[in-house]
């Protein structure tokens, strides 16, 4: 089942008036199974970031359609509300960018700014940075609440779902450490928990090994792996300049000219076949 679908999407940057104009993504065409780890790898420049941050609802693009799946807290597509829940639905769906209000089973944005999908970075994407970016004095299970209870979840809930999550990541041992006290791979382990803690179906992972030894950043391979299984699967798509990490995923995906294509290790480095080279 396809959890996310891109289609057509373009972004630039600059003035055509003052000749400064540059298209980073020029078309961008891309799917993803529910459960599907895909790495997306690329030249540093050529717009991976640009793409994480429309698809996780940070950056409006220009044209372009993106629909991702509203999947809820048990793993199940979301049936459209009834008739009594469509007062609460209405903002979401108005913030979902679909036009639609209690209609829809997905988030359709893609040209939308951020201020009009909230509803996305809520229930529907995690965010995995290279930076841990946790609050250094608070322990493993504040860090992952805080996150909750800003959304809007009370605070015994969100404890709760947050005590899961670390449970799950493999730090049930390690809820009431401060963050201080925790190695890099552990923290990065929070911040995969704090992403996972809210049931988001979809997983945006920019470099997240970036600031690990090699034996941490196998480990969160490991456990990307680990969660996009299971009966409630998530899907990654995870930005890298690591060849190993990639070829550990189930699809790599290469970008470049503005464009994405699937692709090998070779590809992604320009290494020709030693048939072709001659």
């Amino acid at each position: 089942m396809q959890l996310l679908e891109v289609k057509e999407l373009k972004k630039g940057f600059g003035s055509k008036t003052f000749n400064t104009r540059v298209e980073v993504l020029k078309g961008i065409n891309l799917e993803i199974k529910r459960g599907e780890l895909v790495a997306l790898m690329g030249p540093s420049g050529c717009g991976k970031s640009t793409l994480l941050n429309i698809i996780g609802g940070l950056l409006p693009g220009d044209e372009g359609k993106i629909e991702l799946e509203h999947v809820n807290s048990t793993g199940a597509i979301k049936k459209a509300p009834t008739a009594k829940d469509k007062l609460e639905e209405k903002l979401d769906r108005d913030l979902d960018g679909d036009g639609k209000i209690g209609t829809s089973n997905k988030f359709t944005y893609g040209t939308k700014t951020p201020n009009k999908v909230v509803n996305v970075r809520r229930n529907g994407v995690g965010w995995i940075f290279q930076d841990f970016h946790l609050v250094e004095h608070l322990t493993a299970i504040d860090n992952v609440a805080m996150a909750l209870e800003i959304a809007g979840m009370e605070q015994s809930e969100a404890e709760e779902k947050a005590k899961s999550a670390l449970t799950k990541v493999g730090l049930g041992d390690r809820i009431n450490f401060g963050a201080e006290q925790l190695s890099g791979g552990q923290r990065q382990r929070v911040a995969v928990a704090r992403a996972i803690a809210g049931s988001r179906p979809l997983l945006l992972a920019d470099e997240p090994t970036g600031n690990l030894d090699a034996e941490s950043g196998s480990d969160i391979m490991k456990l990307f792996k680990i969660l996009t299984k299971g009966e409630n699967p998530i899907s990654v798509l995870m930005v890298t300049h690591d060849p190993n990490l990639a070829s550990q995923a189930d699809r790599m995906l290469l970008m470049k000219d503005g464009v994405v294509a699937a692709s090998d290790i070779k590809s992604a480095w320009g290494i020709k076949d030693e048939e072709e080279k001659e």
